[in-house]
């Protein structure tokens, strides 16, 4: 059941994983946060110690560099995040590996009522006699997406050590911000200059995407009326009851993340800080369509304008940005990758299996801007938070289809 690539791939994301990470959406900087630098430094070391070419570290947060190519073909690009998501602790990360998983429950020494049940979730029941990674049960893993990272480097040494493999050129970026949905600097289309490329960013085996959630974040700001509870009689406006009224007229029964599934969006409140002169509401609007995107948008700013109405007094304020797109509105115009992508895990005896992804990726905001980008598994599970595992054989299949795709490549006409 081991790989060649099994010791490897675990050394990495184990070292990887322990280096925190995380992004933070409230920072304007880019990166958002100084230790990715952290990761990016070391990663940019590692691709000149291998022997990786034009190895460099952009002004906006982004490690590139090349493998050259071996044989004609197109130039194509790989690419994963090293920033882990906000949404869970990701300080003080410690793997943990348990080899020959058993196939029983999994517990957590600093989080004794913590259990991974293969019962709860059926695809840990598939990698009985597999390695398995995991966190302590304080933090998330972070595999999402420094096992895309190891996949990248690991077949990118093997590349690098086997001249004698054919493939064109490579093109390596990792970048920052992804989780903040600032992964994709409106340089690196043209930094990475790759005909096509492939985010190592999904999840179970056999997984190959190229539909993704269109996103917009929106941020609603109450502004109350703030006086001495003493007097408050008639003349106090609670900025913290609007905003929960805001929130309650909301639909909860049918577009919520925990009430929706498939290809439905939903409206997500993120955050909502402040006190009762002014609050503050994020939230996420996701659709795999752009018309219902667009709806989505439409009905939280009726209710914030009803809300206004039906408080004069307050201030509401509701803003929408756009964020990324659903990949499926260009790479279904030319499907070249995604069928490279199916072929070369075909070779390999896996089932390719294409489902929407319910997010988004760096292929998101890539394809849109003109590199198409699919997105391929790497095995990571229970992403953004203490249940979060790997299994190491998995992460062997996704380095494997790496090489495999680079190679067929060279076989395509023209």
């Amino acid at each position: 059941m081991s790989t060649p690539f099994d010791k490897e791939l675990e050394e990495r994301l184990v070292r990887y994983a322990a280096i925190d990470s995380q992004s933070d959406e409230d920072s304007a900087a880019s990166p958002s946060t100084e230790i990715q630098y952290d990761i990016l430094h070391l990663l940019k070391q590692e691709l000149e110690d291998i022997g990786a070419q034009d190895v460099e570290l952009t002004e906006y947060g982004v490690v590139l560099a090349t493998i050259p190519g071996t044989a004609p073909g197109p130039t194509i690009g790989y690419l994963a995040h090293i920033d882990t998501a906000p949404q869970f602790n990701a300080t003080g990360v410690t793997p943990r590996v348990i080899r020959g998983y058993n196939g029983g429950d999994i517990t957590y020494p600093d989080a004794p009522d913590l259990v991974l049940s293969p019962e709860e979730f059926p695809y840990l029941a598939e990698k009985v006699g597999q390695d398995i990674v995991t966190a302590s049960g304080t933090t998330l893993l972070g595999a999402d997406d420094k096992a895309g990272v190891a996949i990248i480097m690991t077949a990118a040494r093997y590349m690098i050590e086997n001249p004698d493999i054919a493939h064109g050129p490579i093109r390596i970026a990792f970048t920052p911000d992804e989780e903040i949905g600032r992964g994709v600097d409106s340089k690196l289309p043209e930094a990475l200059a790759a005909d096509f490329a492939y985010t190592f960013d999904g999840a179970a085996v056999g997984e190959i995407e190229y539909e993704s959630f269109s996103a917009d974040g929106a941020v609603v700001t109450i502004k109350g009326v703030s006086i001495h509870p003493g007097l408050a009689t008639g003349k106090m406006v609670s900025a913290i009851h609007l905003a929960s009224k805001i929130i309650s007229t909301l639909p909860q029964a049918t577009m919520t993340p925990d009430t929706t599934a498939d290809r439905e969006g939903f409206i997500h409140a993120t955050e909502m800080a402040g006190d009762a002169a002014e609050m503050k509401i994020k939230l996420i609007l996701r659709d795999f369509e752009r018309d219902g995107l667009a709806a989505k948008g439409r009905l939280l700013e009726q209710v914030c304008e009803a809300v206004q109405a039906s408080e004069p007094r307050a201030i509401v304020t509701c803003s929408i940005n756009p964020q990324y797109r659903n990949m499926r509105y260009w790479l279904e115009t030319d499907m070249a990758p995604v069928d490279l992508a199916r072929a070369a895990a075909a070779k390999l005896g896996v089932d390719p299996v294409s489902v929407p992804i319910r997010g988004g990726t760096d292929g998101s905001r890539l394809t849109e801007m003109g590199v198409p980008t699919p997105n391929l598994f790497t095995g990571m599970q229970n992403i953004h938070g203490p249940l979060e595992w790997i299994s190491v054989q998995d992460m062997a299949k996704a380095t494997e289809l790496c090489l495999t795709i680079s190679e067929l490549a060279t076989q395509e006409p023209g």
